[in-house]
């Protein structure tokens, strides 16, 4: 459990470079304890530590008398002005550590930078913990492999992970807080807005194996190129120890994953459907909702496995789970049998909907290559194909290609198309130009609902995604039939 002592350590603990040697660090467990770490007032609890961040519409230091009135034992605060009256002590970084151990909640911990201070106290942490990890980075499929990968692992180990997709500079430190002896394994989602970020939290959590599912047009807006994301994401095997200790497995399909074996000390390992590659996959067939199968080949290895998993793209998320089994030392046995037991998805939801079609839920965010993904998933379901297609935000200069292109492929797929937003509308129009006759231009997701019902026919399957800005769950709660969801109206 996270101690006041543990935090002034951590203040004056200085991140090492990602791939250099590991510090030895000594435990400093004094003072005040912390059940958790949070950085929302509202799921204090008593034992919180409550981490006030300055955001760019809000001040986290307004909610600090909240949070200590919900039971905080501490608060770790950059300034004082909104706290007037408060009488709490306060530790300082400058403070000796017998200050630590002298003071009794609840306390302030006055730091210049809360943020960073956050990631320093949180790498301290790591670093008190000899647990392996493996990140996982790419512009698609990276919480899916996340919890894949895990899945394997946990054939064999305990295994720590990101909850949800706790995945950036804020999300990371926050987990990595929570990591204990327990844990025989980490794995660890990471993403990125921007350049050096991944560096930073391969600094946190200090992978010895590091997977990069792919690179494509996501946060374009943000990063401005696609050779600035493909840098952005060579930070992760450029951060791995040197071989022999570190493995950066490469998704080889990619061109611009192919790349970064360059830029790596570490062992390089490929996956993907080329024979030349170290872990291959031939023979794929599709069961549709029931999941994929395909011949897995590695070396003088072959075997046929059948994987929950939905969709071609699929078969490279096992592959790479597959490669990291091995990597980490578990038999072929315990990674079939993580492979063929998973449920994860791309937060991929199969529900029943309105007039007995059925709903396949991939609202939570969308990029072009995912989108694709998942209308080359629908292709391979029995059925009328129907789409609900929304903006595609944060796409810079790509923006109108990116729709365009996944419009030409919805016409390729579809048999109606419903889109939502301005952004939508280019994916209807080019949809409509490629011969798709059965098009929709919704203005919103109300509109995109009364269309839904008026259309919906027994045995659809019907595609809902959209960027997460849309809040494209609305329509699968109106239309959807499982307990909980919106009941259905007359149109």
């Amino acid at each position: 459990m996270l101690t006041l002592g543990d935090i002034l350590a951590g203040l004056h603990y200085d991140l090492p470079p990602a791939c250099g040697p590991h510090p030895a660090v000594t435990r400093a467990a004094a003072g005040v304890a912390f059940a958790n770490v949070v950085v929302d007032s509202r799921q204090v609890k008593p034992g919180t530590l409550f981490v006030a961040l300055r955001g760019e519409h809000s001040d986290g230091h307004a909610y600090v008398r909240d949070a200590l009135k919900r039971g905080a034992t501490g608060a770790l605060v950059q300034h004082t002005e909104a706290l007037a009256g408060l009488t709490v002590p306060i530790l300082r970084a400058t403070d000796p550590p017998s200050r630590a151990r002298e003071l009794a909640p609840p306390v302030l911990i006055l730091v210049d930078d809360t943020l960073l201070a956050l990631q320093r106290i949180a790498g301290y942490w790591r670093a008190l913990f000899d647990v392996p990890a493996v990140a996982i980075t790419g512009s698609v499929g990276k919480t899916t492999a996340k919890e894949v990968i895990a899945g394997v692992l946990a054939q064999r180990y305990q295994v720590f992970k990101n909850p949800g997709n706790m995945n950036n500079e804020l999300g990371l430190p926050l987990t990595l807080l929570q990591l204990t002896d327990k844990a025989e394994r980490a794995v660890l989602e990471m993403g990125t807005y921007a350049q050096g970020e991944i560096d930073l939290l391969c600094r946190l959590g200090r992978p010895r194996t590091g997977v990069v599912t792919n690179v494509g047009p996501v946060h374009l807006s943000r990063l401005g190129s696609i050779e600035a994301i493909t840098a952005a994401k060579s930070e992760l095997p450029a951060a791995l120890p040197p071989a022999p200790e570190g493995t950066a497995i490469l998704n080889g399909d990619d061109a611009r994953v192919r790349t970064m074996a360059q830029h790596t000390q570490a062992q390089v390992q490929f996956y993907g459907l080329d024979p030349a590659f170290d872990f291959w996959a031939d023979e794929i067939e599709s069961y549709g909702l029931e999941g994929m199968q395909f011949r897995l080949h590695h070396q003088d290895e072959s075997m046929v496995l059948h994987t929950p998993l939905l969709g071609r793209h699929s078969v490279h998320t096992a592959l790479a789970a597959a490669a990291v089994g091995l990597v980490e030392g578990l038999t072929w046995p315990e990674i079939v049998r993580g492979l063929t037991q998973t449920q994860e998805q791309l937060r991929l939801i199969v529900l029943p909907g309105n007039n007995d079609s059925t709903i396949i839920d991939d609202t939570y965010n969308a990029s072009p290559d995912s989108v694709i993904a998942a209308l080359n998933l629908l292709a391979e379901l029995d059925g009328r194909h129907v789409a609900v297609l929304g903006d595609m935000l944060e796409l810079g200069s790509y923006e109108e290609e990116g729709h365009r292109l996944v419009g030409r492929r919805a016409a390729e797929v579809l048999q109606a198309l419903v889109t939502v937003g301005d952004l939508g509308r280019l994916i209807g129009e080019e949809a409509r130009d490629a011969g798709l006759a059965d098009v929709y231009l919704a203005a919103d997701n109300a509109q995109a609902i009364d269309h839904l019902r008026r259309i919906l026919r027994p045995g659809d399957r019907v595609l809902i995604k959209g960027s997460r800005g849309l809040a494209m769950e609305e329509i699968v709660g109106a239309v959807a039939t499982y307990p909980g969801a919106t009941t259905p109206k007359a149109p």
